[in-house]
């Protein structure tokens, strides 16, 4: 993280000095007051100069990025990412020889590490951030898999009228299978449990 620290006759003159050597602006910096300082004795004896410290706030793509890196460095898979935003998402796209590693069993593996860097992220950050983790068009095939299950289980549900409860899944997940199911006229969906272990539940309508 990018930072200084500058002394100066006033807080507000070491502010302004050490934002013009951070080339920042004051909404995109973090102030903290080291040393208020002190006028002495007529002005002249015992003065004491301000000093404070000023970083530069680090932003979503930031965190996600260092927290990435360092968590495929630690698993030791070949790939790489690159990070995009759309609307209020983070998206963080992977591609590389262990891309298969990566996701996982029907996406466990990704699913988990999006679930972790979402919690480290929203901490360090101290703000709701939304990230999707996806590795050459997983997610797509995937939409298209849960889609066809919760067409065939609202099927089941309907001929045997037992409620079938699913796997934990993502909130994204969980949301295609309520989504496909809404206006189906046999069945209703609820999820239930808590994160991570999230599940959909679907039941049929009385």
């Amino acid at each position: 993280m990018k930072q200084i620290e500058i002394e100066a006759g006033s807080i507000e003159e070491a502010v302004k000095e050490a934002l013009i050597k951070l080339g920042a602006r004051r909404e995109e910096v973090d102030i903290e007051v080291i040393e208020e300082g002190s006028r002495g004795f007529l002005g002249i004896i015992g003065n004491r100069l301000a000093r404070v410290r000023v970083k530069i706030k680090e932003t979503p793509r930031d965190v996600i990025e260092t927290t990435v890196q360092e968590i495929i460095y630690a698993m030791g898979i070949d790939v790489a990412f690159n990070i995009s935003q759309s609307g209020l998402y983070w998206n963080v796209n992977f591609e590389g020889p262990d891309v298969r590693l990566l996701i996982g069993r029907r996406g466990e593996t990704i699913n988990a590490l999006q679930f972790i860097v979402n919690m480290i992220v929203n901490k360090r950050l101290n703000e709701k951030v939304h990230l999707i983790m996806d590795a050459e068009g997983y997610r797509r095939r995937r939409e298209e898999t849960l889609r066809r299950l919760a067409r065939r289980l609202s099927e089941r549900v309907k001929r045997t009228k037992r409620d079938v409860v699913l796997e934990p899944m993502t909130p994204q997940e969980r949301r295609i299978i309520h989504m496909e199911l809404k206006e189906n006229p046999w069945v209703y969906t609820v999820s239930e449990g808590e994160e991570p272990y999230r599940k959909v539940v679907i039941s049929l309508k009385r």
